[in-house]
């Protein structure tokens, strides 16, 4: 409790700005809410305010005693890597009622709270906005009844609250992702997976029912990232005659030769006149009219469990700190906040009209207005169901387009494999077949198409087939081979295979290799007519460093191998209480990786080869270790980890910094390193992976057919016939590779020259409590961060010399 002024037990006002700020959590738990508690408490603390746990939700706040606790630097240590709510979440009647927030109001003035921190569901986030709507009456019930003293209330008489969204259900609108929603469709696809595995062996259907009463997102992304059958969600139910419908595309799948049938189920939904479709309808169907051995799987509360992937401990953390941020910025007259994301961006919205939205698309639920249910999700939920639809099924007469307009398009892979290519290739040759257009893969990338094109009995350059690739959905790596060579390594010879397969588009995958080729084949047109064709790139790499796009394919998959890898070595770290780990990253000369999974798992430092290594900076960490373990009093979770990129400086390796640390350390504790190596490429994508590879792709897929009827000449001569996808800030949009390559590249580091993570770097080290740098280096620091493509680099780190000499002489 905080020190009392004398006047009842009441403690005195912070001065200032400062704040006393409390932070709960409440309704169902979800994975990524003991990140926010995290973030709440150390950014507070870091910007001179208080911190309260609030513990067991609105009961707590109700109660109050014990309940309500400062919480310190050290209390939130490890929690990062915690399931569930380490602070606890409980149903509360009581606050329901006038009485129980009359009570709650008295408590937080005994504890001289001022703000409330509150990551819930919409239920949980409506309460909070009622209590703040009710604050100055109950505070003057509280004066009437002497419950408290006008004095204990005065300097309390405004409250602010800002609500964080911590649902697995994603069901918030105005938000692209709520907290947990991520782990949970982890789970879900994990569970997927296996239970794939024995529907093939078997030929067998499985029902599988997944969570979501009025919200339909964890089935619809389930659906996509697991390439299912059929998805039953409340938003969009099926049509009139679904049972039909969904017999008739299992049957011609079946057909095609596929041995396995997926069908998801969201537990909410309904036909179009109201009525339950439950799992075990759709298993009768499927045994009686398709004869089909049918099994019926309910994942229940496995999918709320575990820890959190790395976007939810990203996504909780940074909208943690921007939690306090508006907590500092809010004034009486402020609408209360919710913190939301819009594709890449942490925005405030209105928690009221976000919670009205919300609202409305059960009440259109109820009214059959499906369409208008659709219309209040966000417009990504809308087109990943647009893309779903396109791409389950190819047999679509439909969806054909007239012949004049079939194409001929290409898939190639350029680069090393990321997480995400086959999900991306997948959806690109069922949207190429749905429409009319001849899919053709490209194998072992331009090497592949240039030396092997003609082989027999099997080419490099073949035309797809749906059953070829129906089961890339969940396949990591790359399944028709990539590689790193260039077109100009033979373009010629590119350019006679581009004319004899007759190429009227071309889709290539990859990351900054990609991104080069592309630049090439534009560049190219003026001698070699075959390559005036439309050219779509979407960036698909683990480094996240092409130009034109702040999110690539791959970096999620390898956000989430690093995190696990880490957990592990933190543990090995913590069990020893006094042991430092230097973890080795990859991600080429772009520090992205290292910087988000340095956010995502609490590291102590992070070493990226924009900001590079200099003694001073070791001297600095190393100093900073002897004062933090020199202050550990046996205190669990004591284990430090430091990221390191691969390419931060040519001189302090992973195994130097390790061995410095171990000799400075002068026995007080230990050191190690770890390389996780191209552990960081492989393994299953991650769902973000896939579903995104789905969505890009099939948007990729429509911007080629947008040329097609253009002459070569027409198509040369508009700037987006070479173009490269990407996410943006709160849009996904197609950047024209000519203005990207002399805009926005870096091709001497090969990464953008402005890259969108810079700034989280200092909050890496904020929230770690990695003192702030001093002198001249705190000002080579603050350059990096506002100015730093202004910087030249020599030996892979910023040099003195470059800095104004007046400000060198000053300090």
């Amino acid at each position: 409790m905080a020190p009392v002024d004398g006047v009842n037990g009441a403690p005195p006002p912070l001065p200032g700005k400062k704040r006393r700020i409390g932070v709960m959590t409440s309704g169902g738990d979800a994975p990524g809410m003991n990140g926010v508690v995290r973030a709440v408490v150390r950014m507070s603390i870091a910007k001179g305010c208080e911190a309260y746990g609030i513990y067991e939700g609105y009961e707590g706040l109700v109660q109050g005693g014990n309940l309500i606790r400062q919480m310190y630097w050290e209390d939130v240590r490890g929690y990062l890597s915690e399931g569930g709510t380490l602070i606890g979440t409980a149903r509360c009647k009581a606050f329901t009622q006038r009485p129980g927030r009359l009570r709650a109001a008295k408590n937080m003035i005994l504890n001289g709270i001022d703000a409330l921190i509150i990551c819930g569901g919409d239920g949980s986030l409506t309460g909070a906005d009622i209590f703040r709507a009710e604050w100055q009456g109950l505070l003057k019930e509280l004066v009437d009844t002497k419950e408290l003293a006008a004095e204990q209330t005065e300097p309390f008489k405004y409250l602010n609250i800002v609500g964080l969204v911590g649902s697995i259900d994603n069901d918030m609108s105005s938000t692209d992702a709520t907290i947990g929603c991520y782990s949970s469709l982890g789970r879900i696809c994990e569970a997927v997976d296996y239970i794939d595995a024995t529907a093939f062996s078997h030929q067998r259907a499985f029902v599988i029912e997944v969570m979501g009463r009025h919200c339909g997102w964890l089935a619809l992304m389930a659906g996509v990232s697991t390439g299912a059958d059929f998805v039953f969600i409340p938003e969009k139910p099926p049509a009139e005659n679904w049972e039909k419908q969904m017999c008739g595309i299992i049957s011609k799948h079946r057909k095609l030769g596929k041995r396995k049938t997926i069908v998801i189920v969201a537990e909410g939904a309904h036909d179009r006149h109201l009525n339950k479709i439950s799992p075990t309808k759709v298993k009768d169907l499927l045994t009686n009219e398709l004869k089909l051995d049918t099994r019926i799987t309910t994942l229940g509360h496995v999918q709320r469990g575990g820890n959190a992937c790395a976007y939810d401990r990203m996504l909780s953390t940074l909208q943690g700190v921007e939690a306090v941020e508006a907590v500092l910025d809010a004034t009486p007259e402020t609408p209360t906040p919710v913190i939301a994301i819009i594709e890449n961006e942490i925005v405030r919205k209105p928690l009221m009209e976000a919670v009205k939205l919300t609202h409305q698309v059960a009440e259109a639920i109820e009214a059959k207005d499906f369409d208008r249910a659709m219309g209040l999700r966000d417009a990504e939920f809308a087109e990943y169901h647009s893309a779903y639809m396109t791409t389950t099924a190819t047999d679509q007469p439909e969806l054909l387009l007239p012949k004049e307009k079939h194409m001929r398009i290409a898939i190639i892979h350029v680069g090393a494999p990321a997480g995400g290519m086959n999900s991306a290739t997948r959806a690109a040759v069922a949207y190429c077949l749905s429409r009319g257009h001849t899919p053709i893969a490209i194998h072992n990338g331009f090497p592949g198409l240039c030396r092997h094109h003609d082989d027999k009995p099997l080419g490099a350059v073949r035309e797809v087939k749906w059953l070829d690739v129906e089961g890339w959905i969940s396949k990591g790596g790359s399944e028709i081979g990539t590689n790193r060579g260039l077109p100009s390594e033979d373009i010629k010879k590119t350019a006679e295979c581009f004319e004899q397969y007759r190429f009227d588009g071309l889709f290539v995958i990859g990351g900054f290799e990609a991104f080069t080729a592309v630049s090439e084949l534009r560049k190219a047109r003026k001698d070699y007519p075959a390559f005036k064709i439309p050219i779509a790139l979407l960036p698909a790499t683990i480094s996240n460093n092409v130009p034109g796009t702040e999110y690539s394919i791959g970096c999620d998959t390898c956000l989430n191998a690093l995190v696990d890898y880490c957990d592990a070595i933190k543990q090995s770290a913590s069990a020893t209480r006094r042991r430092v780990f230097v973890v080795e990253t990859q991600g080429g000369r772009s520090g992205y990786v290292a910087t988000i999974a340095g956010l995502s798992i609490g590291a102590m430092a992070v070493y990226t080869p924009e900001e590079g290594i200099d003694i001073n900076m070791l001297a600095r960490d190393i100093e900073h270790l002897r004062e933090s373990f020199a202050k550990d009093k046996g205190e669990n979770r004591a284990g430090k980890l430091i990221l390191r990129n691969e390419h931060a400086s040519k001189t302090y390796t992973t195994e130097i910094i390790a061995n410095m640390i171990r000799e400075e350390s002068k026995g007080r504790f230990e050191s190690r390193f770890a390389v996780p190596g191209h552990v960081q490429q492989g393994g299953t994508p991650s769902p973000m992976d896939r579903v995104r590879a789905v969505r890009l792709a099939v948007k990729c897929m429509q911007h080629i057919e947008d040329f097609a009827g253009q002459s070569k000449d027409e198509i040369e001569m508009d700037d987006m016939s070479a173009a490269v996808i990407g996410i943006k800030g709160a849009s996904v949009v197609f950047g024209e590779m000519e203005r990207l390559e002399r805009e926005e590249t870096d091709w001497k580091d090969r990464r953008p020259k402005n890259e969108f993570w810079i700034g989280l770097k200092s909050m890496v080290d904020t929230l770690s409590g990695r003192p702030k740098l001093m002198g001249v280096q705190a000002y080579r620091q603050s350059w990096w961060e506002h100015d730093g493509q202004k910087l030249a680099r020599r030996g892979g780190r910023t040099e003195t010399s470059l800095l104004p000499q007046s400000t060198v002489r000053q300090w």
